[in-house]
């Protein structure tokens, strides 16, 4: 409801933010059957309220305690999205007939990945499926990004992102990513340093002419210091909207990981003037 001296309010289960490749970066946050378009309420103040209540993000079920950003624990030791090779992929075991669902692996880790390089505070390798690139790059909050190569499973990208990490990081420092420290690189220039330690197996993956895409966000200032929001020990928070990067909501109080807190139910309030 918005009128005079009433704020708008949204109230929901967060889910992870949506990004779209826009100048800048346009942000979109789901609750449940509302959404919130972020970008619009950048300046002003709002009110993050934990009304106590969890549910699962792939069954819905309440629960006290969310496992990985958001699942039950059944879902969390059952579904195939939630397997160690998810964040191992170079441990990928489909082709043992151990995988938990056979078609999961079939829709997503047996298609063309990309590994690529990226900017977010220093050069980082990581892969991702081609169909989502760009979200990949900016749920890290890259200002640019590269593709180096295109591997046709994720298990060999995964090895490919293995070997390349003995060279360069495979991590973001999300806090250095946040206070926009970011060491410049030119990224086709990285990418000339490496191929020499590429492996001759992925030769035939690489690519050639890719252009370096770029990114920007809706920021108005950044933090200095990090201090990050926690609605297990702090129910409700105030402050102003000051950016919004990766999964992350920046107010003047602190840094907001909507990602962590998926499943959470929540009151979003943009605070009348």
């Amino acid at each position: 409801m918005e009128g005079r001296g009433w704020p708008l309010v949204w109230t929901g289960h967060l889910k992870p933010m949506e990004p779209r490749w826009e100048t800048p970066v346009r942000y979109r946050l789901s609750l449940g059957e509302e959404s919130v378009e972020l970008n619009t309420l950048l300046g002003d103040e709002i009110q993050i309220r934990f009304e106590g209540e969890k549910a699962c993000r792939h069954c819905g079920r309440r629960i006290r305690k969310t496992y990985n950003q958001g699942y039950c624990y059944p879902c969390f030791r059952d579904l195939a999205e939630n397997d160690l090779c998810i964040v191992k992929p170079h441990q990928c075991h489909f082709h043992e007939g151990t995988c938990r669902d056979e078609s999961f692996g079939n829709a997503h880790c047996m298609q063309p990945h990309l590994v690529y390089l990226a900017l977010s505070s220093g050069v980082k390798v990581g892969i991702t499926r081609k169909t989502n690139a760009y979200n990949r790059w900016m749920n890290q909050g890259a200002v640019k990004a590269v593709p180096i190569a295109e591997v046709p499973t994720r298990k060999e990208s995964g090895e490919l992102e293995l070997h390349l990490s003995q060279y360069l990081s495979d991590r973001t420092d999300w806090r250095r990513m946040l206070k926009n420290e970011i060491e410049e690189r030119d990224l086709l220039q990285v990418r000339e340093e490496i191929l020499p330690h590429i492996p001759e197996r992925f030769h035939p993956f690489l690519l050639e002419g890719e252009e370096v895409c770029r990114f920007r966000y809706p920021l108005l200032s950044t933090p200095e210091k990090i201090k990050t929001i926690n609605l297990d020990k702090q129910e409700e928070v105030r402050g102003r909207l000051l950016g919004i990067k990766a999964q992350y909501l920046i107010l003047d109080i602190g840094v907001f990981n909507v990602r962590k807190f998926t499943g959470y139910r929540v009151q979003i309030a943009r605070m009348a003037g």
